[in-house]
């Protein structure tokens, strides 16, 4: 059982009714209310990779995907990313 606050023993996809596995930290923010220091991760399987950065993408949020283990600590805007 795990404690109000306490993190699940294994990260598991952001997608709504996934409980695969996460192995992306899909990282984001919306521009309009946040600073580039202001980073949202939504965790992702490989399933949901792709889904997740486009629901973002199209509502002009900037993203950057990283492995799971690999942190960022600013997501600049989108005319500022080459990936």
């Amino acid at each position: 059982m795990m404690g109000f606050g306490q993190a699940p023993a294994v990260p598991t996809c952001s997608r709504a009714g996934c409980r695969e596995p996460a192995k992306w930290n899909v990282n984001w923010r919306n521009p309009r209310i946040h600073p580039a220091d202001r980073v949202k991760i939504w965790l992702a399987c490989d399933e949901h990779v792709f889904y997740l950065r486009e629901y973002l993408e199209t509502r002009d949020f900037p993203v950057i995907v990283t492995p799971l283990d690999e942190k960022v600590n600013r997501v600049p805007d989108r005319q500022g990313l080459e990936r």
